[in-house]
């Protein structure tokens, strides 16, 4: 592949953009060379930054038009915000049927739409054009789920029968942005936002490594939903505070899922899926978890048990940051340290890898499909959580489906009730 390098252009230019960028560094088949977001300013700090991180000639464009009609420009990494997702689509399809440009391949981050509908617009979109796709979940590609799934698979299963129940969290105090505290905009709560997450990780642990998802197959989904802190007279005020537009006295969003998925197995097996999140979790900061058990054998992953810590006294003074850990509550104390958060949460990996398939040197492990059946997953949660029953997946009428949170009409349950 002398020469044959992949010129990536970035759809926004936020906290995500800047995790991929700093991912990049390992990614040796592809330069970054375009930004755009709707915000000048930002798209040029962000082309900015792909410079200083010697990660190509990145620039900032004017529209996404612009940036898919430079022939510098091989892919698309979209990653900008939820209720932006069909229309940034429509600019990327309407330059490439134009005859303005065209393109090897397509990621997208999680969650690929806020609801069914949205996701199958997305897909077809896609399709439409004939684009290579990649569903970018970066913890499928954190080292620590790849090599523990890769060992387990080729030691315990091999010689004492299949993994049964996979569990995974991710947990932290909140979004950056306002938008994503708003259901209307986000498409939904923390159920949304990150169960997108942990309901593709339980099932790829229970699916035997170089075999589709498909031979993991849901079939009953049973879920919860709460707000458990954001809603408390006292936190809806600091929110509000801190996030314009965000009012969590008049239209909150859950801050707590629970989902449990029920699947059968193409060898016959009931194998089963356990995930929650959080956005009123306080720790360190962001923590992801993981378990798969089998018969004979067992996985743990939790990202703050990261063999590095630091402890300060109260005489240590300094700025409110996120220099230890993603979503960082605390400045003393004992606290653990994530050293190279990019790799330990699979950005890396996960860029790399779409990066080799947009060249053709490999086939992409997730597409625009696998993220339209993760957006149904979470769509059957909701169905599920409003319902309060066990639904059969995937349940009817889900194309139609809005969730509550996403109308602006869900309530959490009064006190004492």
């Amino acid at each position: 592949m002398a020469g044959d390098r992949l010129g990536v252009g970035f759809i926004g230019s936020g906290f995500n953009a800047q995790f991929h960028l700093r991912s990049w560094v390992g990614v040796r088949e592809a330069d970054v060379l375009g930004f755009w977001s709707p915000n000048e300013a930002r798209r040029s700090a962000a082309a900015a930054l792909a410079r200083e991180l010697d990660l190509g000639e990145a620039r900032p464009f004017a529209s996404i038009g612009d940036m898919v009609a430079d022939p510098a420009i091989d892919a698309i990494w979209l990653s900008g915000p939820n209720h932006a997702r069909v229309e940034n689509m429509e600019e990327i399809v309407a330059a490439i049927e134009s005859g303005r440009g065209e393109l090897k391949g397509l990621a997208c981050e999680k969650p690929l739409a806020r609801n069914v509908a949205e996701a199958k617009q997305v897909v077809a979109l896609a399709e439409r054009v004939g684009l290579r796709t990649g569903y970018l979940e970066n913890q499928v590609f954190a080292p620590q789920v790849e090599r523990g799934r890769e060992l387990l698979w080729a030691r315990g299963a091999a010689t004492t029968g299949r993994p049964y129940l996979a569990r995974a969290a991710e947990e932290h105090s909140g979004p950056h942005e306002p938008w994503f505290w708003q259901g209307r905009l986000q498409g939904g709560g923390v159920l949304n936002d990150m169960m997108c997450h942990s309901a593709l990780v339980v099932r790829h642990l229970l699916t035997q490594p170089g075999q589709p998802l498909s031979t993991v197959r849901p079939v009953r989904v049973t879920s919860h939903i709460a707000s458990l802190k954001w809603t408390r007279p006292e936190y809806a005020r600091i929110l509000s505070d801190r996030m314009k537009g965000v009012d969590y006295a008049r239209t909150p969003s859950e801050d707590f899922a629970s989902v449990l998925i029920e699947f059968e197995t193409a060898d016959g097996h009931t194998v089963i899926g356990e995930a929650s999140t959080s956005w009123s979790f306080i720790g360190a900061g962001l923590r992801l978890s993981a378990e798969l058990l089998g018969p004979e054998y067992s996985l743990q992953w939790n990202s703050l048990d990261s063999g590095l810590n630091l402890f300060f006294s109260r005489a240590v003074q300094g700025r409110e940051g996120e220099d230890l850990v993603e979503k960082q509550n605390a400045e003393m104390g004992l606290m653990p340290v994530v050293a190279d958060e990019p790799v330990a949460y699979g950005y890396q990996g996960e860029d790399r890898h779409f990066a080799r398939a947009f060249l053709g040197l490999e086939e992409p492990l997730l597409t625009f499909r696998d993220g339209l059946e993760v957006v149904e997953i979470l769509m059957a949660a909701y169905r599920s959580a409003e319902e309060g029953r066990t639904v059969e997946f995937p349940p009817q009428g889900l194309e139609d489906f809005v969730p509550a949170v996403a109308r602006g009409e869900w309530r959490p349950p009064a006190p004492g009730r």
